[in-house]
């Protein structure tokens, strides 16, 4: 089954599914806070914020491939790959 991608400008709120592992802007109520930036993984949820609740909103900045998904990083590749072997 194929995964789900967020695109770019899309906008996400708490509870929401993380559909791709990246970087993304927080949007906080602008009497809280300016907007920053956190990693979310995929098939995580968003989460609330503490001051401003369910009013926090979630954009895709950058997107990128959890270390655990890349097949780089995977046991099954290391095993295969003629130049990962001593």
């Amino acid at each position: 089954m194929a995964h789900m991608r967020s695109n770019f400008g899309d906008t996400f709120k708490p509870g929401d599914r993380v559909l791709q592992s990246g970087i993304y802007d927080v949007l906080h109520d602008p009497a809280h806070d300016h907007k920053h930036q956190i990693t979310c993984v995929y098939g995580e949820r968003f989460p609330p914020c503490r001051a401003c609740s369910d009013a926090v909103r979630f954009r895709l900045a950058i997107a990128a491939i959890h270390a655990e998904n890349h097949k780089h990083f995977q046991a099954t590749y290391v095993r295969n790959c003629w130049l990962c072997r001593s």
